[in-house]
């Protein structure tokens, strides 16, 4: 069952459906139970991301620190909310070399822009379990808007007592429109790092007391 509430077909089989009950059953109890504010557990999250390199293959990383909120409400979907912060210092590539390469002045210039950003604008629901969160990503001080799709695991009690909710995310960008340029040119043709980056997200967030 999806959190934030499903779409519906209007169709006359519908129809007849929701006139054979009453109209004051759009929201299940079970999703209601659901909505509140909630904090994503880095510890059981990752935020990853995806390059192809030389044009023959594909890099991973991953960012070790971040911190971030979501609103949800299970009984209207363009009412939750997401909200991430990221150090950038953190990114985890398997490589020192490339890590130092990445937080240098080619790429994200650390030290001046220690953070990446994201909060959200608009969230929808998609059928079933997926969904769609829209909202402002900032990198270098530039704003852009992205979408990211969404397939909701499920909610749980773990064994210490925390409400949990589970979600995995996928984006692409390009990351020139954040003013990403750096390159090198390949002798036999194409560049060192490609412009499209595949975003990954895996989220666990604990709901907030009271």
């Amino acid at each position: 069952m999806g959190i934030f509430g499903r779409k519906t077909t209007d169709t006359a089989e519908t129809s007849a459906a929701a006139a054979a009950t009453t109209t004051a059953t759009a929201v299940s109890p079970d999703l209601a139970a659901l909505t509140g504010e909630y904090t994503i557990d880095p510890a059981h999250s990752t935020i990853g991301f995806v390059a192809r390199h030389a044009m023959v293959t594909n890099v991973k990383g991953s960012f070790n620190e971040f911190e971030g909120t979501l609103h949800l409400d299970g009984g209207d979907p363009s009412r939750s909310t997401a909200s991430l912060d990221i150090t950038m210092d953190s990114i985890d590539t398997g490589s020192a070399d490339r890590d130092g390469h990445l937080k240098s002045a080619d790429f994200f210039k650390t030290d001046e822009f220690p953070s990446m950003t994201f909060r959200s604008v608009k969230a929808e629901a998609l059928g079933g379990d997926d969904y769609r969160i829209t909202g402002d990503l900032e990198i270098l001080g530039t704003t852009k808007q992205i979408s990211i799709d969404l397939e909701f695991n499920g909610s749980a009690k773990d064994p210490f007592g925390n409400e949990r909710v589970g979600f995995e995310g996928k984006a692409e960008i390009l990351r020139s429109d954040w003013g990403l340029t750096w390159n090198a040119a390949l002798e036999t043709g194409g560049v060192l790092v490609s412009d499209k980056i595949k975003l990954n997200f895996d989220i666990s967030a604990i709901k907030n007391a009271g």
